[in-house]
């Protein structure tokens, strides 16, 4: 049990789920039916695996810092057993990914594929949100590529995919401040500092929100209402940052972005085309 709690906690599971529950309920919204369960699945274990990985390859680091909130520094599981974890559940993700057709796998592959470098050494560099503009821009490509559609999605979905991923980005690296100062991790984020990241991350989460309000025809009273939740939101994400409460920040910014799918779902604007 102890070492499945670590697992649990090392695989960084409410993102996981947030990322899955999202790119499911597009493939509702488009039609995959069945095939929603192949989203499901194949998404849940390429998530499982970018967050296995990241604890993993960080190991070293989060020791150094002793972060006994890590599940590895913490002795819950070992750095074996999770990069074993991350490694199988990247294999399981080939077949599951595959179960949506070659253009859809070889599509969300790629994505996890980013997400891995980000993890190995990405995060480190200035262009660190690079892989969260990539892996995110291509889960709408995930879904339309496969059955019944088999087409790209509209560029500008896949535009507000990587504003509201990027976005995150930002937000996330608020809790790893004194550890990243310490273990020489410089991204982007890092560099500009915890209250301009803030910022940032809370422009991008917003303006993926606005794009898609504009491109929402229908029930505007609707979906001008959750423009305005996601203002509040965005504005929480600043001030719990700016209390320190970075915890919260990433709650938030998590909320933002299942507002994003509610606006898409609710104004119900075209997926393909």
């Amino acid at each position: 049990m102890r070492r499945l709690r670590g697992l649990l906690a090392a695989c960084h599971l409410g993102p996981t789920l947030a990322v899955t529950a999202a790119t499911t309920s597009l493939a509702g919204l488009v039609g995959r039916g069945w095939g929603c369960v192949a989203v499901a699945l194949a998404v849940f274990a390429g998530q499982l695996s970018v967050g296995w990985s990241n604890d993993w390859l960080d190991a070293a680091r989060d020791g150094a810092t002793r972060r006994t909130t890590k599940p590895i520094v913490a002795g819950l599981v070992s750095a074996q057993e999770v990069k074993v974890a991350a490694l199988l559940a990247a294999l399981a993700a080939v077949p599951l990914s595959l179960l949506s057709g070659w253009r859809a796998a070889a599509v969300h592959l790629v994505a996890i594929s980013s997400a891995w470098a980000y993890n190995a050494g990405l995060k480190a560099m200035w262009l660190s949100p690079l892989p969260y503009v990539i892996s995110f821009a291509l889960l709408p490509a995930f879904v339309t590529l496969g059955p019944p559609n088999f087409s790209w999605p509209r560029p500008v979905l896949m535009v507000v995919a990587a504003l509201l991923g990027s976005g995150v980005h930002f937000i996330n690296t608020l809790s790893d401040v004194e550890q990243d100062a310490i273990t020489g991790i410089q991204g982007l984020p890092q560099r500009l500092g915890p209250r301009r990241s803030a910022m940032v991350g809370s422009m991008l989460l917003l303006s993926g929100l606005l794009v898609l309000r504009l491109m929402s025809p229908r029930f505007p009273g609707l979906s001008d209402l959750l423009v305005v939740i996601g203002f509040g939101a965005t504005a929480m994400v600043i001030a719990s940052a700016g209390r320190g409460r970075t915890a919260a920040s990433q709650h938030w910014a998590i909320l933002v972005g299942g507002l994003g799918v509610v606006l898409f779902a609710v104004g119900n604007p075209s997926l393909v085309g």
